[in-house]
C-alpha cells in the first residue's frame, strides 16, 4: 500500500511503480468512480464511435454466419475487421465475375 498526498486542485500523482506495472503512458485515459467509499481509477481505452460500431457489426457477422469465417484467433480486432474487409472484397468480385 502506497500512501500519496492529495494537492492543489485535487491533484495526486500515481506512484511510478503502479504506472510501470500497467504500462500507463502519458495521455492515457483513465476512468475515475467511488465503490463502498473507496476511490477506483481504471485505465480505459477510448474509441470512436465509427470504430465501435464497425466492431460490433464485425461481431455480429461473425455470430451469425460462424461457419463461413472459420478463421483466426486474430492478433487484434484490426486484423479481424481487416480480414472480414477483404473477405467481403473477394465476394464482390466472384460475384461480378458470375454475372458476366
Amino acid at each position: 500500500m502506497r500512501i500519496i498526498d492529495l494537492r492543489k486542485k485535487s491533484q495526486v500523482t500515481i506512484p511510478k511503480e503502479i504506472v510501470t506495472e500497467l504500462k500507463l503512458q502519458e495521455g492515457d485515459h483513465l476512468d475515475i468512480s467511488v465503490r463502498d467509499g473507496v476511490i477506483i481509477i481504471e485505465p480505459v481505452a477510448v474509441y470512436s464511435k465509427s470504430y465501435i460500431q464497425k466492431l460490433e457489426d464485425t461481431v455480429i457477422r461473425i455470430n451469425e454466419e460462424p461457419s463461413k469465417y472459420n478463421v483466426g484467433p486474430f492478433n487484434s480486432v484490426e486484423d479481424a475487421i481487416n480480414y472480414l474487409e477483404e473477405s467481403d472484397e473477394n465476394n464482390d468480385d466472384l460475384d461480378d465475375e458470375k454475372k458476366k
